[in-house]
């Protein structure tokens, strides 16, 4: 199948944010609710580097959406894609009303639905080549 776009380097993203969303689950593992996010210095380190993720996964989701002219993740509807660019919004604009509730809620309910999805683009990409 032809692409109008560039494969390699969208599936170079996608790579890319299924790493961060590892990154995320990893970093998440010890932490058992919101305000252990706040607890101490280490925990509220891992609340930073969890944010720095979901930013570069929201931003990696408006590049695809950027380079495949809008039409790939629509294809996968089990995500909603706006939610996850406009996580990043919230994050890089308003981090000091960062709320850790949401960022717990992110880590526990919905980044392995979306790695999971990123892996399912990932190797539909790569039976279409």
């Amino acid at each position: 199948m032809q692409y109008m776009y560039d494969l390699d380097l969208v599936l170079d993203i996608l790579e890319d944010m299924i790493d961060a969303s590892k990154k995320i689950t990893t970093r998440c593992n010890k932490i058992k609710s919101a305000d252990n996010f706040l607890e101490n210095e280490e925990t509220q380190i891992v609340l930073d580097s969890i944010c720095m993720q979901l930013i570069a996964i929201g931003e990696a989701v408006k590049e695809i959406d950027k380079i495949t002219n809008k039409e790939l993740l629509q294809k996968y509807k089990q995500i909603e894609w706006k939610k996850v660019a406009g996580i990043r919004d919230i994050l890089s604009h308003h981090y000091f009303d960062l709320n850790a509730e949401i960022v717990f809620s992110v880590c526990t309910d919905h980044i392995q639905n979306l790695k999971n999805t990123l892996i399912t683009i990932q190797k539909d990409l790569n039976e279409t080549r």
